[in-house]
């Protein structure tokens, strides 16, 4: 499951996933990240992942679909979680993020705030 956080504006959504994503709910965010792109061109992301995520393969395959089609409209990504396999997954993400225009960048659930305002130090304007 997932719910979009209230410091979500303008060009920046922030999502704090739990438990399952399913199929329908990663359809829901797509549809969300589309329609932010419409309106402002380039997007940024705050991804708290909470306990115990998990993903179905459907979801997983659509994500990456999505990633890969809209390289150009991803401005920044925050993973927020203190999950020190993910933390290392993002750090080696990064790298590759960074060839293709995104700046991605691990916070620990400590440091939200940080998150956040990393992202909008450079919150694209309609």
């Amino acid at each position: 499951m997932y719910e979009i956080l209230p410091r979500s504006d303008g060009a920046v959504l922030g999502v704090k996933v739990s438990g399952t994503l399913t199929i329908e709910e990663e359809k829901e965010l797509i549809a969300k990240a589309d329609e932010l792109v419409s309106t402002y061109g380039k997007v940024s992301f705050v991804v708290v992942l909470g306990e115990h995520v998990g993903v179905s393969l459907k979801a997983v395959a659509s994500d990456i679909k999505w990633i890969i089609t809209h390289m150009d409209k991803i401005a920044r990504v925050a993973v927020v979680t203190d999950s020190k396999f993910v933390s290392a997954l993002v750090d080696i993400d990064a790298a590759f993020a960074n060839l293709a225009g995104i700046k991605e960048q691990h916070f620990s659930t400590a440091e939200l705030d940080a998150a956040w305002d990393w992202i909008e130090e450079t919150m694209p304007t309609p």
